[in-house]
């Protein structure tokens, strides 16, 4: 499998994952611009391994069906993802991986589940860094590995609900097209990383 990226996409990728990751800092920050730069450096590590992953977990998994795979930016969407951060709740709209080819529905099912999948993965593998690591350093909360883990957690399960509400383009709406149930697995496992804390889960 020859997985390569053209010199545009790289460039798209790059906006988007700046674009993204200024967003979820202004969310957080809101008007506190200092706090905004601080937590910068820690929502990038989140917001690079959430986004910058699932946009390459649909691309490998649509090469593996022998599909032509490009991310392309969104113009619109990247304005969108910025000033919907001001309101506090990003819409992160900033791009999205075009497939080339006759794609069926179970194929497209599969590809979009890959991207929501990896942010599932990498929200568990920053918990689990996180719980470890606190544990051993109970003097390291407040700290930048402490903090960088929280934002990644909670940031990718976000990204993961976000994208498997089915409507319009975003992944759910084929994944719930392919198969309800794993749609519906997905998405309640997606929701108790992203709102568990709301409701004393976690």
């Amino acid at each position: 499998m020859n997985v390569k990226f053209t010199k545009h996409e790289t460039i798209d990728l790059i906006i988007a994952f700046i674009v993204i990751s200024l967003g979820f800092s202004i969310v957080y920050g809101k008007t506190n611009i200092n706090y905004i730069i601080a937590i910068l450096p820690m929502i990038m590590i989140g917001v690079g391994s959430g986004f910058i992953l699932h946009e390459i977990g649909h691309k490998i998994s649509a090469i593996y069906y022998g599909y032509w795979a490009e991310f392309k930016a969104w113009p619109i969407g990247l304005i969108i993802s910025l000033l919907s951060a001001f309101i506090g709740f990003l819409i992160a709209t900033p791009g999205a991986v075009n497939i080339y080819g006759q794609i069926n529905e179970k194929e497209n099912g599969i590809i979009s589940l890959s991207g929501p999948v990896v942010n599932i993965l990498l929200a568990l593998i920053f918990l689990i860094i996180n719980s470890v690591y606190t544990a051993m350093n109970p003097q390291a909360i407040g700290s930048f590995t402490n903090i960088t883990c929280t934002f990644g957690f909670i940031i990718n399960g976000y990204l993961a609900f976000f994208n498997l509400i089915p409507l319009g383009i975003l992944d759910g709406a084929k994944i719930i097209k392919w198969n309800p149930l794993i749609w519906f697995v997905s998405i309640a496992i997606a929701a108790i990383i992203a709102f568990g804390g709301m409701f004393g889960i976690y």
